[in-house]
């Protein structure tokens, strides 16, 4: 960093409108720098940082960055990896010879000298991190935590109450999570993802192994990962267990098993045993970090959730619609877990749209089993987000690999009538693309 980040007024942000990016321009702006950026499209999360004050264009040209921000000395430029090589306000700015990081340097850089919790996996990471925040927050903690979603109780991707402790959601992707040295960090999983950027599943593991020889206090790791460190898990004998488990109106309860006791009788309206591992996760950081049990039980009771990680948009006993972000078959499989559970005996429609064309052609006998699953599936076209199409791999191609009978490709546009036309009495939208954006749509038309 050419200047103290303190010292630095101007924040410009190219790709300022996901989900992690936001949440730094957030907190720069609760800082009282002047923040700009540029985003491909309008989305509810630009909105909202456009009502805060964050001047955001959408077409990549250098004549639409704000002319205060093109000082040199005044400004720091952060981008995310997933922008393409040849964007030309990036290329721009790096041959003027701005300050130019990715967002993980700058959260790097931002929990270097304060207490850190990080929390990684390739799947509950972005959960896991917005039930630590919420339990800190409650117990009375200052925290700052960075998260990977919008969290239903704050409706924001950022908690900001204080600089004694930062969480932050410690990313796998281009290996960002590299750049953070915690003092308290936890993996929840290492599936295989992201081989577009670490071509084999041993190169992902490798950089997972290092990523936890950076804990600086304790690492905690889901029981039967291949690494050290304090356990947790469900009915085993992990240093942390969840035991004793009902479901008493659509709740968990269950027993937390420590290294020290037994907490009886906690709460978590979250449904899925995969939300299980989350919270103990969650619960176990908090208090490897000094929060009182008593008031985390607490918090956990009150955790609402988080946006788009089984976010109920209609439940009525009649219908029920369910928006989720999955996008990996470990994910889709965790999904169709806690519908199963929740929801026995209905039928089920979901909606998925492939994120990627690396990672549906990387998991395309993965994908076609866990959609199976599903008594009936509309498949959207595959979203490309930084990617390029692969010749043969499209949403048609993977439709064929999927054993059942009700199945199809549709358009955007012609969703509300095969919705309709469905008997289905659960709904799921599937997805990490712009399928988002469609969930309001469906849900007014559902509701009518």
């Amino acid at each position: 960093m050419k200047k103290r980040l303190e010292d630095i007024q101007n924040i410009y942000f190219v790709g300022i409108g996901g989900i992690g990016m936001s949440a730094l321009a957030r907190y720069f702006k609760f800082l009282g720098k002047h923040v700009a950026g540029y985003d491909k499209t309008p989305t509810q999360i630009t909105a909202d940082l456009e009502s805060l004050g964050v001047l955001i264009h959408f077409e990549d040209s250098v004549a639409n960055i704000p002319e205060s921000f093109l000082a040199i000395e005044e400004t720091l430029v952060i981008y995310t990896p997933a922008i393409p090589e040849d964007h030309k306000e990036l290329t721009y700015l790096q041959s003027a010879g701005f300050n130019i990081k990715k967002r993980a340097e700058v959260l790097g850089v931002i929990t270097n000298n304060v207490y850190t919790l990080a929390v990684a996996g390739t799947h509950g990471k972005t959960t896991t991190t917005a039930i630590l925040a919420h339990l800190l927050k409650e117990s009375g903690a200052k925290v700052t935590a960075f998260l990977g979603g919008i969290s239903e109780n704050y409706n924001s991707n950022l908690v900001l109450e204080g600089n004694e402790v930062v969480v932050v959601e410690a990313d796998e992707f281009d290996r960002s999570f590299l750049q953070l040295y915690p003092d308290i960090a936890a993996v929840t999983s290492m599936d295989a993802d992201h081989l577009d950027i670490y071509e084999k599943e041993d190169a992902l593991e490798a950089s997972f192994k290092e990523f936890s020889s950076r804990a600086k206090d304790h690492l905690l790791v889901c029981n039967g990962l291949p690494l050290s460190g304090i356990t947790y898990g469900i009915e085993d004998d992990s240093d942390y267990c969840a035991q004793n488990i009902r479901i008493e109106n659509g709740t968990y309860i269950f027993d937390l098993r420590t290294p020290e006791k037994i907490i009886a009788d906690l709460h978590l309206s979250l449904p899925g045993k995969h939300n299980l591992l989350n919270a103990i996760t969650a619960f176990a950081i908090a208090s490897l970090y000094g929060s009182p049990t008593e008031l985390l039980a607490k918090a956990l009771f009150s955790f609402k959730g988080v946006k788009r990680r089984f976010s109920y948009q209609i439940k009525t006993d009649d219908l029920v619609y369910v928006d989720d972000y999955a996008h990996h078959p470990t994910e889709i499989n965790a999904l169709y877990q806690a519908v199963r559970e929740m929801h026995p005996d209905k039928k089920v429609l979901a909606i998925f749209q492939p994120h990627l064309y690396s990672r549906t052609r990387d998991f395309a006998a993965d994908f076609a089993k866990s959609l199976s699953q599903f008594d009936e599936l509309l498949l959207l076209d595959i979203y490309p987000a930084r990617e390029v199409p692969i010749e043969g791999v499209t949403s048609d191609w993977l439709l064929n690999m999927i054993d059942s009978t009700d199945k199809k490709v549709i358009e955007k546009g012609a969703l509300i009538k095969a919705i309709n036309d469905s008997n289905a009495e659960v709904v799921l939208t599937i997805g990490a693309g712009d399928i988002g954006e469609e969930v309001q749509r469906i849900k007014e038309a559902l509701e009518i």
